[in-house]
């Protein structure tokens, strides 16, 4: 696939925590290629899909675009816009159990991930020991147990991303949801799409009603409803708060760099005398869109999947979604343990960004913030969540 002279290509990334890590990617593939010049553009606000819409909108699609492996990906894959990236290097070299995340109903591969995507409790070992907390909590109650412990202790338990919906939704949504519909209903995603799961329930309700029990218990720091992506990660390794429900994509800024140990346990968000249901799945990752600079935009894949990927992963230290990886993978004894502890539970969820449709995935940022906020109860919230999944549903088949 040769690219015409000179071609400009835009990409529009999401890239939180590692901005200067993506302008540096974009520059050295224009080094390796300097037939190609890339325009790298952020993705701004709490989602993927908000900044993908508009420019579907006006027909102004990026060469390449960050993507969520669901199902909103899937079909923009399926209506032609996005590329089918089955015969890259990059697809081949992707971890089979992450393939299916990519394939849309009508068998396109629409994207590679990011890294392996879970999400873990971080926490600070010498305040749980000051603390006297002797043993980790396998079950929600003793979850709230520990809270309580630390709150006496003179901590501030936990740190709550009120100002950044998105981490509300990866931690304790997503692990609500996996603890109260997956463990229940093995159908689940099947009928999400087809509008028959029934969200409206007290299962449901318990997902946004604790949520609201932790600040409301006064386990989360004050101005939570303020706290965003960066400000979140600050207060933990500046020692402000004892613990950070966070992703194995933040590994290395939680893990390093902090005058403390930090230990990583699986949250805990079962009911006691049931198994835990952990998350697991693709992180945010990477499409070509079908504009005349394809063939330009899938070599800037390759490169970001190839030689590219340690320049993002050293920085992020997360879990490589690659079979082999060119370069050395900076990753962190624990999360690797993690990860792989958390691959051998027979029975997992899923990201909430690749479980839900798109527009549900922005209704709920406003949901777990109206329930934080006292405008909405967890029962009005479960409702209002069912009614836009089946919305969606009827909207996609009628």
């Amino acid at each position: 696939m040769s690219a015409p002279t000179g071609t400009a290509i835009t990409a529009l990334v999401w890239a939180p925590d590692w901005p200067e890590e993506m302008l540096r990617i974009a520059a050295e593939f224009s080094k390796l290629n300097p037939d190609i010049r890339v325009n790298v553009q952020f993705m701004i606000g709490n989602s993927v899909e908000e900044n993908i819409k508009p420019r579907i909108a006006t027909g102004n699609l990026p060469d390449l675009v960050s993507i969520n492996p669901n199902a909103y990906g899937a079909d923009l894959a399926d209506q032609g816009l996005l590329a089918d990236v089955s015969k890259t290097s990059a697809w081949k070299n992707m971890l089979d159990p992450l393939k299916k995340d990519w394939t849309s109903r009508q068998s396109r591969h629409f994207g590679i991930a990011g890294g392996m995507a879970t999400t873990a409790i971080y926490y600070n070992e010498e305040m749980f020991a000051k603390a006297g907390i002797k043993n980790l909590p396998t079950n929600f109650n003793e979850f709230l147990a520990v809270c309580e412990q630390l709150k006496r202790a003179g901590y501030t338990p936990i740190m709550w991303n009120g100002g950044f919906p998105n981490m509300l939704g990866n931690g304790p949504f997503s692990s609500g949801f996996a603890n109260s519909v997956v463990a229940r209903e093995p159908d689940w995603k099947n009928k999400i799409s087809d509008g028959t799961l029934d969200l409206n329930t007290l299962q449901v309700a318990e997902i946004f009603a604790r949520i609201r029990l932790v600040p409301e218990r006064g386990f989360a720091q004050e101005s939570f409803m303020a706290t965003g992506y960066d400000d979140g990660i600050r207060l933990f390794k500046e020692g402000k708060v004892a613990m950070a429900f966070h992703g194995s994509w933040a590994a290395g800024l939680l893990l390093h760099g902090n005058p403390f140990e930090v230990g990583v346990f699986m949250p805990p968000w079962n009911s006691p005398g049931e198994q835990v249901v952990p998350v697991i799945g693709s992180e945010t990752g990477f499409a070509v869109s079908e504009t005349p600079n394809k063939a330009a935009a899938m070599r800037f894949l390759e490169f970001i999947a190839g030689p590219g990927f340690s320049i993002l992963q050293m920085k992020r230290q997360n879990i490589p979604p690659f079979k082999q990886f060119p370069g050395t993978v900076v990753s962190d004894q624990k999360m690797v343990d993690y990860t792989n502890a958390v691959s051998r539970y027979a029975v997992t969820g899923s990201p909430y960004y690749s479980v839900l449709p798109s527009n549900s995935i922005e209704r709920l940022h406003r949901l777990m913030q109206d329930v934080l906020f006292g405008k909405i109860t967890p029962r009005q919230a479960a409702k209002l969540l069912d009614d836009s999944v089946k919305n969606e549903a009827k909207m996609h088949y009628k």
